[in-house]
């Protein structure tokens, strides 16, 4: 039997890097810059012109990066959040953190993000913030609810945990909302060594009042205006990602590359395969397809040697942790049938041509069988 293919192969990645990485963990070490530090601020300065932004703000994770986004918007108890149910539940951790209540609104059937024709439906005099996520690292429809916050004067914060270097109408996602939030866990497009998370601004104030939140509330040490966090970003993660930034870009053209092939082996199986928007250039953080024998292809696939994962097999509205919020089976139609349908293929930069099709003719066995 051939070797099986990982859902994620995170060695395939660093192998070549190692060296490089494994000198700029020995600096840091030396230099003994274990909380944020010259490489952190470095990696700042150097995300932040890749997005396009002025400012980037490194956190220890990407949720939280969003909680202090919620805290820098003046979000806050009696207050809501419109956002999507089919994401990973961070993105509504930080709505909960601030005693928010996080408001869903159902996803596109065909691109699995926030449908923007459902939002205003939503909206009442208790909506403070729109946060959709671009998922997958397919970007949400930007024009379209950037236009529904115009108009009811709603500050719009981009969850982009999912969508390093993706783009939308040709522009790098990140900057189109007062906020945008990243997270670099190591499974993402630019994943750190352990965890990490960004927040990029074009506003000063926000980014000068986020570094003093992610350091206790302090610009002065010992001098605390707010009560704060410990949210730093470690020195090791911004050396790691700072060795990593430059390869992003083409790394998210592999990622396209594999997508592409993934298109050409499968189409014409009863998959439903991803669908890019016109708008769109995904950075195809996850290659999702849809089937209702979904769990039967996954344990066909896990028996054949091909790695292969779910996101996101219950919708947020359905976890027992909102039962408070009174949803109910049924109320968000296309997210559950996603839930019920949705399978991740193996899809990372340095998978090659033979295993693609390896992973193709798999899906292509089992609907034969």
């Amino acid at each position: 039997m051939s070797e099986p293919i990982p859902y994620l192969d995170l060695r395939a990645q660093m192998k070549p890097l190692r060296a490089e990485l494994d000198a700029v963990i020995a600096r840091t070490l030396d230099n003994c810059s274990f909380c944020l530090g010259p490489d952190v601020v470095q990696f700042e300065q150097d995300f932040a012109k890749f997005c396009g932004a002025e400012h980037c703000v490194a956190f220890n994770s990407g949720t939280s990066a969003l909680h202090i986004a919620m805290l820098l918007l003046g979000v806050g108890p009696g207050d809501e959040v419109i956002t999507t149910p089919f994401t990973f539940v961070a993105t509504s951790w930080a709505i909960s953190y601030v005693g928010a209540t996080p408001v869903y609104v159902d996803i596109d059937d065909a691109t699995f993000n926030l449908d923007p024709k459902l939002i205003e439906k939503a909206i009442t005099p208790k909506t403070k913030v729109v946060m959709p996520v671009h998922l997958y690292g397919q970007p949400f429809n930007v024009e379209a609810i950037l236009e529904i916050c115009r108009k009811h004067k709603l500050p719009l914060v981009e969850d982009s945990a999912q969508s390093h270097g993706a783009k939308f109408n040709g522009k790098v996602v990140g900057t189109f909302g007062e906020i945008s939030c990243f997270s670099f866990y190591p499974g993402k497009n630019l994943g750190a060594a352990g965890e990490g998370g960004a927040l990029v601004t074009n506003n000063a104030a926000f980014a000068k009042r986020a570094r003093a939140l992610r350091e206790h509330g302090s610009t002065v040490r010992y001098y605390h205006d707010e009560v704060g966090y410990n949210y730093r970003m470690e020195g090791i993660q911004g050396a790691v990602l700072g060795v990593k930034l430059p390869h992003l870009q083409k790394w998210t053209d592999a990622r396209r590359r594999v997508a592409h092939r993934y298109h050409e082996l499968l189409k014409g199986t009863p998959l439903q395969l991803p669908l890019e928007a016109s708008f769109a250039e995904s950075a195809y953080h996850l290659y999702v397809v849809r089937h209702p024998r979904r769990d039967e292809l996954k344990a066909y696939l896990d028996a054949n040697g091909v790695g292969c994962a779910l996101h996101y097999p219950l919708p947020l509205h359905l976890q027992k942790c909102y039962a408070n919020l009174g949803y109910k089976n049924g109320d968000f139609p296309f997210a559950e049938k996603a839930g019920r349908e949705c399978l991740s293929l193996p899809i990372y930069p340095e998978l090659t041509d033979a295993q693609i099709d390896r992973v193709a003719a798999a899906v292509k066995d089992f609907f034969a069988k």
